[in-house]
């Protein structure tokens, strides 16, 4: 009383194995006749599904978002970090205000 019998051996396979009963059976309303609690079954279904999809989906789009202002943070940081760091601002002025003594001390001897 196998699904599948045994096939002794040399036998050839079968191209289309027996199958087994149809448990999710598509239906196209507009096709096939239903009922109208068939019908709003099939809603009823249809709309579980569409909520548990959109449980899935927005989990995943507040880890996405949370990984996006992740990076944008990181970069934001970093590029203040970066800025405090740098003295070529620092270096430009002292150079400025030498090349002023040095000009000032010119003309004040001239």
């Amino acid at each position: 009383h196998d699904l599948y019998p045994r096939r002794r051996v040399g036998e050839m396979a079968e191209m289309n194995p027996p199958r087994g009963p149809e448990f999710a059976k598509r239906l196209d309303p507009r096709k096939d006749s239903l009922s109208k609690e068939q019908i709003e079954f099939v809603r009823r279904v249809e709309l579980a599904q569409w909520h548990k999809n959109l449980q899935k989906r927005r989990g995943r789009n507040v880890l996405t978002g949370l990984a996006i202002g992740a990076v944008v943070l990181g970069i934001y940081g970093y590029t203040f970090y970066s800025v405090s760091q740098e003295r070529f601002l620092d270096d430009l002025e002292e150079e400025a205000n030498s090349a002023r003594r040095r000009h000032d001390s010119k003309t004040s001897v001239n």
